[in-house]
């Protein structure tokens, strides 16, 4: 925990968690029609989609934790850059994932570009909750990795 208190006793950092966060969460609960933005601003929650709700709001808090934890890095290694890709490269990948199941919208439009895009679409339906699964255990992954590499390189006591 002692890396964790390292890169959030910065403001900076907070804050830079806190915008990440709600970047991540408004968007895509907007896609996957869980906020709606018109006529009022209403947040529903179908009672079947509940755990798709929480896994979105999981993938965007782990989002939130591990880039910040990861700019952190970067800018404590700024002489050995060969160290830094992978967890940058795995934080990314993490969030893009959750975002590829993007929820009906998503589904909607990937269906005009015809049929690679209908099979893709099937796809996208039933492995959604699979697919952000994956994403939250990859962002996971990274947010050990990262953790572990800010003790070591980073040498805290």
């Amino acid at each position: 925990m002692n890396h964790f208190k390292l890169v959030f006793s910065s403001y900076s950092y907070v804050l830079l968690a806190g915008i990440i966060f709600v970047c991540m969460l408004i968007p895509l609960s907007i896609l996957s029609e869980f906020l709606f933005i018109e006529p009022f601003f209403v947040i529903h929650v179908i009672e079947d989609r509940t755990f798709g709700f929480t896994l979105l709001v999981a993938i965007s808090f782990m989002s939130a934790v591990v880039i910040p934890m990861n700019i952190y890095r970067i800018r404590t290694l700024q002489k050995s850059t060969t160290k830094i890709g992978g967890s940058l490269l795995g934080s990314i990948i993490g969030a893009s994932a959750g975002i590829c199941s993007c929820g009906p919208i998503g589904f909607s439009i990937i269906s005009t570009f015809g049929t690679v895009a209908g099979t893709a679409t099937a796809f996208l339906t039933n492995y959604e909750i699979p697919l952000r699964l994956a994403s939250l255990g990859l962002l996971c992954l990274v947010y050990y990795t990262t953790a572990k590499s800010i003790s070591i390189e980073c040498k805290i006591q």
